[in-house]
Order: structure tokens, then sequence, then C-alpha cells
């Protein structure tokens, strides 16, 4: 039996079938085909607009870290300038790196100035330091209608001088005494304005490098019989009759650590004064009072001593043994009996 063709409608019917998937096909590899290239082109579109923002972010990079820089620069030079003005010369010395300053005259000293003392050249004359890091090992007195001083010193530990405080010398380092070496040692001269005084020096120190304050005081009963012209107040001045009293006394010299009972006792027996000096250690073996040495006296629990007072009102150098050390060592002190302070005992 012969087949007969599929039927005129079947036929049309895969014809159109098979057109359209044709075409659907067509139009999809279109589509596939056209697709990347317009998504480059809008890739390439966008390029201009990307590189305007990349440059532009670049130059605002640039210039906002030139601005820091510069920032940073005038930061680092006002920093500079601010360390630099604010800078001392030189340190100065404080806090644990001095140590207690030890009084070097008695608060109720009278100063004694140039126009009591009769002119000339005085040599060894006693100068007290508030600090025995700060000793002076000799001292000229030249009196004139002003006073001079030549300090000299055993080592160069000091290589300047600076008349004021510490501070004052740090801003003001152009002012200040250098040291003088000669064959006798080191030396600095400088002004005194009056014997019985403190004086308010600086110490530069070379191996520190730094500013110490100290005081010292020239004492005028190391001065030559004669020399001075003092207003002395005796028993006889003010007074007193024989019998016993008490008046304020003050101690210094040594190294401030030692101390004296006040009010002391004293005793006036034809118009002589002796002092009852109690002192706050029981290490002293004997005092020495002009050329005189005197021994401790017994009954008391410290080293106390009867000593003579010729007058009021005026340092009494004195010389007091101790014992605490490993040997026996003399040190330097000054009383001061106020006689405004004088009562019945």
């Amino acid at each position: 039996m012969i087949k007969t063709p599929f039927p005129m409608r079947k036929r049309r019917f895969y014809l159109i079938y098979y057109k359209e998937r044709d075409t659907i096909t067509m139009k999809t590899k279109t589509i596939i085909y056209i697709l990347p290239i317009l998504l480059c082109a809008c890739a390439q579109a966008q390029i201009p607009d990307t590189a305007v923002t990349t440059e532009v972010s670049a130059v605002s990079s640039d210039t906002a870290s030139e601005t820091a820089e510069t920032s940073e620069t005038d930061t680092s030079a006002e920093e500079t300038t601010t360390a630099e003005e604010t800078e001392a010369p030189a340190k100065v010395a404080s806090g644990e790196e001095t140590v207690a300053a030890e009084t070097v005259v008695a608060e109720d000293a009278e100063p004694v100035y140039p126009d009591k003392i009769a002119k000339g050249t005085y040599e060894h004359i006693e100068v007290r330091s508030s600090s025995s890091m700060f000793k002076i090992a000799d001292c000229t007195l030249e009196v004139g209608d002003t006073m001079t001083a030549r300090l000299f010193f055993d080592g160069s530990a000091y290589g300047k001088l600076y008349m004021g405080t510490a501070e004052e010398a740090a801003s003001d380092e152009e002012n200040a005494l250098v040291c003088t070496e000669t064959d006798g040692g080191y030396y600095f001269d400088i002004p005194v304005e009056a014997l019985d005084k403190g004086i308010s020096v600086a110490a530069f120190s070379n191996k520190k490098e730094k500013w110490y304050d100290r005081q010292i005081a020239f004492i005028s009963s190391s001065m030559p019989s004669g020399a001075v012209e003092i207003k002395t107040v005796t028993a006889e001045d003010m007074g007193l009759s024989d019998g016993e009293y008490n008046a304020e006394v003050t101690l210094t010299g040594g190294s401030g650590k030692a101390s004296v009972e006040s009010p002391a006792r004293i005793t006036v027996s034809d118009g002589k004064v002796t002092a009852h000096i109690v002192w706050s250690s029981k290490n002293y073996d004997y005092m020495i009072v002009g050329e005189e040495k005197y021994l401790p006296v017994e009954g008391e629990e410290n080293s106390a001593f009867d000593i003579p007072v010729d007058s009021f009102d005026v340092s009494l150098p004195v010389r007091a043994d101790t014992t605490a050390m490993s040997v026996p060592y003399e040190i330097e002190y000054t009383l001061f009996f106020d006689s405004s302070t004088v009562t019945e005992a």
C-alpha cells in the first residue's frame, strides 16, 4: 500500500513550527552575540567618568596629603619654637637633687656694713655655707667703701657662681662669675653687702651641669679684734642684777642636725654671764670658747656645758668636739643670745 504524504494541514503546521523555531534560535543567538558587545560598549562609555573620578580622588588625596604635611611641618615648627622659647639655658637642681639647707646666721643677727669696719685687707675670714657640698676653704676680704671677697675652693667642682637664685642664674648665665684657677687653687671674687647677713648665690656644678641654690654668710666674729665696730649689749647695759635668767639662743653652723635647748638658763654673778648649754646629743665631750676648753657638766642626759657669754646680740663663735663619728671631730658653731628675750627664771 502506498503511503500518502502528510495532510496539508499537518504539513502547514510543521512548516510554521520549524520556521518559528529557527527564528527564535536566530534571535537568541543574536542576543547572545550582541549582549557582550552592548555591555562592553556601556563599560567603555563609563570609563571617562570613572577615570575623572579617580583622577579627582587622586588630586584630592594629594592635596590632603600636602595639607597634612604642611600642617605637620607647621605644628613641628611651632613645637620646636615653643620648646626653644621655654627651655632654660641651663637646668636648675630641684627635689631629690638637693639637700636641706643649713642655717648660716641667726635671724636676729644684726648685719655689719662696710661703714662699721676699718678699711683694709683681712685674711682667713670665716664663711658659712648652707650646704656641706659647697664648702669654702678660705676667704680674703677687701674692705673699702664697699666690700669684695675672694672665695677659695679646694677643687673645681663648681665652674660658675651667680649672685642670686638658681632660677635667675639659668636665665642670665652671661652675667655669671667664672671660676679662676691659680697655683693656689680655685677662687671667685664676689661683692659682699654686709657681714652676719645671709647672701643668696647660685653655684653651677660642672659634673651635674645644673645650678644649685646656696646661701653664705661672712661671720664678723672671725674678723681681727678692733676691726669691726659692733654694738653689743652687756648684763650691765641691761641692768641685770646677780641671779638666774632665761634667754633665747640660736645655734648655727655644723651640718644643721644638732641643736641646743632654747631658752637657755643664764646666770649673772658679779656682772659676768654664764650660759648653761644643753645639746640635742650626748656625744659632745668638750667645747672651746675663745682659747678656753670646757668639759661637760654632770647630771644631764645629753651633753651640757657652762660657758661664758660676754655680751648679747652678737654672734659667739664656739667649737664642739663630737665622738659620734669614727674619730673625734671638732665642729664650728655660732651661738646668738637675744637680749630682748631675757626673763627672770
